[in-house]
């Protein structure tokens, strides 16, 4: 492999949190948000930009909810929107090149074997799964399907009709446990009071009125589309949602116990930190490998003097060859220890 630069986000660790709370009866999908199934689930955060608070808050509202139960992790988003479009119908598109609603899933935390889910408007999807994050050389298996996956849309308007009074589009995912616990740890859904890694993401192109239709709007300097704006959940500090390290926390809770508000936070806890520092010496020593030609033996040379007592605090140690590195650090309890390598992975022992 060729362990290019890897960047580094700009961003202070702090993912979003969520207490996921359990449905009290089925979902009958309509895409519809206003109806008593979601009452007992809290809106996420409003949506930020990728980046986070160094760009400018996003024009449109995005904001989301989830619930579970035995069978489905259900997930549902509102998207303030006065141009509702949408042009994709063959399923595992590259739906993104339309407006879209994003989310993605690393059950175990450990940056490796996620998911990733993409629908618009017209109810078309993509689903994939991630060996790796791109920087890690990882494919993505286009052909993998949410065997059970259940979908809809609800649009507040009218779809491809720029004279409309459009105030929003919703959907609603239910994405079943029996595909979901492939990746997951000892190949299950979740326990109360586990969390996975999660994050949403909502592409947004800028467009314009065309011959009575919405056609994405063209840089006169570049002769393409503008880029579009990714709106997220957990900002990634980064124009990159495949940092799954950076993903949100949702914390699945027990039938009948009080979670409170949802969106509000819980407390991390501290082995989460040891894993960032971890992951913040991972980037150093691949970006050193891309400078030297060979990965280091002195976490000294990855970190500024201003940042040494992170070594003090979690105690690493490194162990590097020629093209091979793998750095540990105890857990916070004493009781095993997390490691990391060239690829990426992070595990405990």
């Amino acid at each position: 492999m060729n362990y290019s630069e890897v960047p580094e986000p700009s961003i202070e660790f702090a993912p979003k949190t969520y207490i996921c709370k359990r449905a009290t009866g089925p979902l009958v999908l309509d895409g519809r948000i206003d109806k008593p199934f979601w009452d007992a689930a809290a809106w996420t955060d409003d949506f930020v930009d990728i980046e986070g608070d160094v760009r400018p808050k996003p024009s449109k509202r995005t904001r989301a909810k989830m619930l579970w139960d035995d069978e489905y992790f259900y997930v549902a988003a509102e998207m303030e929107e006065d141009e509702i479009w949408a042009t994709l119908t063959e399923r595992d598109s590259v739906i993104f090149h339309d407006n879209d609603f994003e989310i993605f899933i690393d059950p175990d935390g450990d940056s490796h074997l996620y998911y990733e889910f993409e629908i618009n408007a017209l109810n078309t999807v993509w689903d994939l799964l991630l060996v790796k994050p791109y920087r890690d050389g990882g494919p993505p298996v286009n052909g993998w399907d949410i065997h059970g996956l259940r979908t809809a849309v609800y649009i507040d308007g009218k779809l491809n009709d720029p004279t409309a009074q459009n105030r929003r589009w919703s959907v609603e995912v239910a994405l079943p446990w029996a595909a979901l616990r492939e990746c997951a740890p000892e190949g299950r859904p979740p326990m109360p009071g586990e969390f996975w890694r999660v994050n949403f993401s909502r592409v947004e192109w800028r467009v314009e009125v065309q011959d009575g239709r919405y056609v994405k709007q063209i840089n006169p300097e570049t002769g393409k589309p503008y880029p579009e704006d990714n709106w997220v959940w957990s900002p990634q500090g980064i124009i990159n949602m495949h940092y799954p390290e950076l993903w949100g926390y949702v914390v699945f809770a027990d039938e009948g116990a009080d979670a409170g508000d949802g969106s509000k936070a819980f407390p991390l806890p501290q082995d989460e930190y040891i894993k960032w520092e971890l992951r913040r010496l991972y980037y150093r020593q691949r970006n050193y490998y891309a400078r030297h030609g060979r990965f280091t033996t002195e976490l000294t040379e990855l970190v500024s003097a201003e940042e040494k007592d992170v070594l003090r605090i979690i105690q690493p140690t490194v162990e590097a060859a020629s093209r091979r590195f793998e750095i540990s650090a105890p857990a916070s309890d004493g009781k095993g220890i997390y490691y990391i390598r060239e690829d990426g992975k992070l595990w405990k022992e």
